[in-house]
Order: C-alpha cells, then sequence, then structure tokens
C-alpha cells in the first residue's frame, strides 16, 4: 500500500500548498463561481519544473507566478480525478523556499461539489440557493487545488454575493450577528464577505453556502473563548434555533474537557435546505446539518457530537488519503459514543455500538460482492473512486477495534490518557494507519512496558485490517440494558405474525410511550432480524404507532424498510407508493429526503417491488437530489441517462456519516 494519495494527480511530494487566498463573485444566473486563487507554494525538492493541481470541469483563465504570466496545460479529463493543472514553474526555486502561483478560473454550471438550488427548492421560496459538498474529492470542482487530505492549508476569502454567504472560516466581515446581508437588499445589492481559516485544514474541508439565511447565536459559556450558533433560512431559524441552542455549547465544552482545547473559534450550525445529501459535514467553524433533525423535540441533536467530534478527529488528525479513512470516521464514532457515556450513561454508550450493529452488518453484507471493500483499509488502485467503499464500514469497524484496544489495555482509565496523547502528537497532521499504530505501540511501552505491549500483540491487526467477510475478528458485547424493552416488543410482533384479525392484538400505543427515539430505532431494526412481518400486521404498526405517518425520518424510514422487505408481498404495492411520494416530498411532509442515508435504500426498495415506479418517481425528481446523490441513486441500477434496466442489487446505503456514513452506508444519522 502506497504512502501516495491514489486519488490525485498533484505533485504534492515536490511542492505543496501552505495557504491559499480566494477572490470570488457567486453569480446565480450563470450558476458559477468566478474569480482567482493565490497559492502560497513550498518548495520540497531543488528544482521543481512545475506545480500540478487537481481540477474538474474548471474553465482555466489564466495563471501567473510570483506575479509573472506563465504557461499552464489542462491534462485530458479522468473520469474519477478531473484534469491535471499544470502550470510552470522559474527555474532556481530551492527546496524550503516559498513562490506564489495565482490562478484565473471559473466553475462549470454542472459542478459535482456545487448545488444550485432555485428559490422553488428552498424553504423560503424568495431566493436561490448554494451550498457545496467537498468530500471526498470534489473540492477540484471549486477551485484547483492539490485535492488530498495530505495537504493542509490556511486560507482567506473575499467573496462578491447578492445573498449571504458561509464558508468554512470564521467571518472577519460583515458580522455575522450584524444587519443581515449588511443591511443590503437581499438578491439585488452586492456584498463583499470576508474570511479568514487560520487553522490547515485539508481542502475536502473548503466548503461554502449561499442564499437567505440568518444568523442567531447560542447562549455562550463565560470561561471559553469559542462561540456558538446556528444558521438557516429565516423561516426556519426559530425552529433551528429551539432545536440546537439547549445542547451544541454544552456538547462542545464536554468534549473539551474529556480531550483538549477546541482550536477552531467558533462551532456554527448551518441547516440547509433538504436535498443537502448527508445527515451533517463537519466543514470547520459550520457544520452542514439536515432539517431532517429538525424534529421538534430534539430527538436527533446527539448527531451534533458525531459532527462537532471530528474538531479533533478527521479536521484536527487527518486520514493521509482515502485508504485510511477509518481514522477519520473509526475514531470519531469511538469519541461520539464515548460522550454519550459522559453525558449520559454507560448504558447509552454500549446502546449506540449496539444499533450501529445493524449498519455495519448491512454494508458488510451490501459488499459480499465486492469484499475489498469488507477491509477496514482498503489499498485503492490510482484513479479508482473512493465514494465506490463509501459506508458504514469505517464508521463501525473503526469504532469497535477502538473499543476492542480499549478493553484490551485495561480498559478506560487506562485508555483515556493514551487518548490526549494521540491527539496533542498529531493534531494539524495528516497520517496513515501505520503512523497511528506505531504511537500505540510507542505510548503503551512508555506507559506500561512488555505487559501492555504483549497485550496490543494479542490483537490480530491483520484480521481488523484485512478481514473480508461479515463478522468482525472479535466477538463484541455491548451494554444491553436500553434495548431490551424495544427487543421484547419486537419479539412479540414476530410472534403475532399468524394473527389475521389484528383487533385480537394486545398491542397498545402505550407500547412505546416511554421508547426515546434510540429505543424506537432499534425496534425497527430488531423486527428486520425476524421474516417480514405479513402486510395486515405491517399497516397494524404504522398506524397504531403512528410510524407511517411520523415526521421523524429516521422511524419513517425504518418503518418502510419493514413495510417493504418482502418485495412479493401485496402489500409491498402500496407501500412501495407511500414511500416514493415520501422520499421525493410528494406526501404531507412536503419535504424530499435528499439525504442518501434515506433515499438511496429507499429507491432501491421499492425498485425491487414496482422498478417502473421507482423510475417514474425519480426521473422526473433529479433535479431535486444532489449531483452526488443522483449519482449515487443510480448506481442502484433501476435508472440510466435516457433509459433503465431491471434493478440490481449493489452496496448498500444505511447508518449515523459523516461525511454521515450517507454512499456510504451512511452511519445511522450522520
Amino acid at each position: 500500500m502506497t504512502d501516495l494519495d491514489p486519488t490525485t494527480q498533484s505533485n504534492y511530494n515536490q511542492v505543496y500548498t501552505e495557504h491559499v487566498s480566494f477572490n470570488w463573485t457567486v453569480d446565480f444566473e450563470s450558476q458559477t463561481i468566478s474569480g482567482n486563487a493565490t497559492h502560497t507554494l513550498k518548495i520540497k525538492e531543488d528544482e521543481p519544473k512545475e506545480v500540478i493541481f487537481d481540477t474538474l470541469d474548471l474553465e482555466i483563465k489564466g495563471a501567473s507566478v510570483a506575479g509573472q504570466t506563465t504557461t499552464y496545460e489542462v491534462g485530458e479529463k479522468h473520469p474519477v480525478m478531473g484534469s491535471a493543472l499544470s502550470i510552470v514553474l522559474p527555474a532556481g526555486l530551492k527546496a524550503g523556499s516559498t513562490t506564489t502561483v495565482t490562478i484565473s478560473y471559473k466553475t462549470h454550471k454542472d459542478a459535482t461539489a456545487l448545488q444550485w438550488l432555485a428559490k422553488e427548492a428552498t424553504s423560503g421560496k424568495k431566493h436561490p440557493f448554494l451550498f457545496s459538498q467537498c468530500q471526498p474529492i470534489y473540492a477540484r470542482a471549486v477551485t484547483p487545488l492539490q485535492d488530498t487530505p495530505s495537504v493542509k492549508i490556511t486560507y482567506d476569502a473575499k467573496v462578491a454575493s447578492t445573498l449571504p454567504v458561509v464558508l468554512s472560516a470564521i467571518r472577519v466581515s460583515p458580522p455575522s450577528d450584524g444587519p443581515t446581508h449588511d443591511g443590503k437588499a437581499l438578491g439585488k445589492d452586492l456584498v463583499s464577505y470576508t474570511f479568514d481559516q487560520p487553522v490547515a485544514i485539508p481542502s475536502y474541508l473548503l466548503a461554502i453556502a449561499v442564499g437567505d439565511l440568518e444568523y442567531r447565536a447560542f447562549p455562550q459559556f463565560e470561561d471559553k473563548q469559542w462561540k456558538t450558533g446556528v444558521w438557516a433560512e429565516p423561516d426556519v431559524i426559530e425552529k433551528a434555533y429551539w432545536e440546537f441552542s439547549e445542547d451544541t455549547a454544552k456538547f462542545l465544552a464536554k468534549e473539551e474537557s474529556i480531550v483538549s482545547n477546541y482550536r477552531f473559534g467558533v462551532y456554527e450550525v448551518l441547516v440547509l435546505p433538504p436535498s443537502f445529501p448527508y445527515g451533517g459535514m463537519e466543514n470547520p467553524c459550520v457544520t452542514f446539518l439536515t432539517p431532517t433533525l429538525l424534529t421538534g423535540d430534539r430527538a436527533l441533536v446527539d448527531v451534533v457530537v458525531h459532527e462537532l467530534t471530528h474538531s479533533w478527529f478527521g479536521n484536527g488528525i487527518t486520514h493521509a488519503h482515502a485508504s485510511h479513512f477509518w481514522l477519520n470516521e473509526g475514531w470519531t464514532t469511538y469519541m461520539e459514543r464515548l460522550l454519550q457515556q459522559f453525558l449520559h450513561s454507560p448504558a447509552h454508550r454500549g446502546f449506540q455500538f449496539a444499533i450501529g450493529a445493524k449498519a455495519l452488518k448491512d454494508s458488510l453484507k451490501g459488499y459480499e460482492k465486492t469484499p475489498k471493500y469488507q477491509r477496514l483499509l482498503i489499498d485503492f488502485e490510482k484513479g479508482e473512486d473512493p465514494d465506490d467503499a463509501y459506508s458504514s464500514i469505517p464508521y463501525e469497524k473503526g469504532a469497535n477495534l477502538i473499543l476492542h484496544l480499549e478493553r484490551t489495555v485495561g480498559g478506560l482509565d487506562v485508555f483515556l490518557p493514551y487518548i490526549r496523547d494521540y491527539v496533542e502528537t498529531f493534531s494539524g497532521k495528516s497520517i496513515t494507519t501505520w503512523q497511528w499504530k506505531d504511537h500505540l505501540y510507542q505510548y503503551f511501552e512508555k506507559h506500561g512496558g512488555p505487559e501492555k505491549v504483549k497485550s496490543l500483540d494479542s490483537i490480530d491487526w491483520d484480521a481488523w485490517f484485512y478481514g473480508e467477510g461479515v463478522d468482525l475478528p472479535v466477538e463484541m458485547e455491548y451494554d444491553l440494558t436500553l434495548a431490551k424493552e424495544a427487543y421484547d416488543l419486537a419479539s412479540r410482533w414476530d410472534v403475532a405474525r399468524n394473527v389475521s384479525d389484528t383487533s385480537r392484538l394486545s398491542f397498545k400505543e402505550s407500547d412505546i410511550e416511554k421508547f426515546d427515539t434510540n429505543q424506537l430505532i432499534s425496534f425497527l431494526e430488531r423486527l428486520q432480524t425476524f421474516s417480514a412481518l405479513p402486510g395486515n400486521l405491517v399497516e397494524h404498526l404504522g398506524s397504531l404507532y403512528g410510524l407511517s405517518t411520523t415526521g421523524n425520518a429516521e422511524l419513517r424510514f425504518r418503518f418502510y424498510e419493514n413495510a417493504l422487505a418482502d418485495p412479493s408481498s401485496p402489500s409491498a404495492k402500496t407501500f412501495a407508493e407511500e414511500a416514493a411520494k415520501w422520499v421525493v416530498g410528494e406526501d404531507a411532509t412536503a419535504v424530499v429526503k435528499g439525504r442518501m442515508k434515506f433515499c438511496r435504500p429507499t429507491f432501491r426498495a421499492i425498485a425491487k417491488v414496482d422498478n417502473d415506479l421507482a423510475v417514474k418517481t425519480y426521473t422526473p425528481n433529479k433535479g431535486s437530489f444532489h449531483p452526488i446523490a443522483a449519482k449515487l441513486i443510480e448506481k442502484v441500477g433501476f435508472v440510466r441517462s435516457f433509459g433503465w434496466r431491471k434493478a440490481i442489487d449493489e452496496p448498500g446505503n444505511t447508518g449515523s456519516w459523516h461525511r454521515s456514513v450517507d454512499v456510504f452506508v451512511e452511519p445511522r444519522i450522520r
């Protein structure tokens, strides 16, 4: 396995970017971002002939080095990596020196990383909207970059727009808490927004959102330097503020007490329009969130725990490239659940692992025909699409490996000091699995000696890193205290499958009155471990507990998973029609379910019941989904451009991605 990133054409091992200054103009009419990017380059070896950047469908207009016009060449487009932009450097550059390169360019109207929404697709329906999604390798569609997590950059930006702008950086001017759009007319007056990101980040964390956005600050802790708040459209801001204001700062303060100080200055959340393809995206300074989290009861706010945890694991310590992606998500998922223990109880931690176990099993089964992607460490070939392997596996298998480590070395009291040392050692760096493992051994050799090293040697590393199949190398046990009632209720429904007259059943609405959302999720997922329930029982289930009409997308989605579990069932046709309306927002919710965690498996399940229905539902609504989601929905197999074919099984999406583990089998809430 090479240490060089197989998804980039850049020559970052010879010359790399330290800082970028962006000067952009956002044009909603042409649906483009235009301007220039000035890179401060660090020379790694003497006399480099050129610097090579990654681009994807960018229109390059010119380039200069240290202010002097230079020649450049845009290479042939690779289907995954895009086109290499080679810029000639002057002779005489020595290792250790710096120079600047400025590139003038414009994005493509259909840039993969950017979604331009018409005003009708927003919540307020008054102004258009733009948002980006650069993970894993789509920043190159926004700007010429060495688009690899092996390179970390600081940046500043000046963005001219007729609507408010938010970047993955600290807004310098106009102030976030000042008049909206600096008091100018929305959609008409051009305002120049300036930003600064002084903490070095990987390119996939470059992010922009532009639209009719308002800001509301959360209550601040007097002993903290950082600030928290929320961005949302005007008609959503009150709901968003209520949903997240009580817990966000509390979550962040608790994480600090466990790990180390928060480094990014502000932590804000931005509630995007419903086409956002993930549950959350951990962009520095401002986490992007799906509106499906706005349940009105704070039932899903814990997704913020996952995203803010990335501030240390992913944004702080970053995987060197896609093969080591589990370092980001495995650590973040483990720490997210550890935080649940500190915020609630050890039982909550175990419960989260138990729920995640189903997402992991589903993902592993989904990749049975491509077992390479069942591994924790994937040896990607040059130019291989990392999205093809995006699933809950790096989240769940990675988190279980770290939990197994914790138990192996002596428990949490022994493991927590190591976690802090790991963060202190690698924060701000991009690392490989081997660097992580070397540090692990060095730490426990120093803090435990031969006995701890022996315990580490007892771990079957090859099985964890390269193991295939649907089982973990170790039988993991979790605290199932909170799952017991949910499991028992699921068993009662399983036993009732032979009762044709549902009025004779003893189930009541009160069965679930004490359940929280996670217990309801566990109940519905447990039902899926049994044979599919008959249609009359599924209908009774949905009606009695309100699952077939609930506005909580986590529950509605899992209800449909049960309702469509037997595609040959006569009732599946009816449920497929309901699910089709739900996923494109043609039901009472009137909101498209653009989050890949929901839309991909729902379309797949519908297609198994009625392929024509899946095609007829998706085709006119394709534009409502993010380009990344559309691409991956179509990989389900029931639709192709200008035609369709019979649905086929393919690696699935269930799960909590980042980045979550949504192509991915998205982890449960992420």
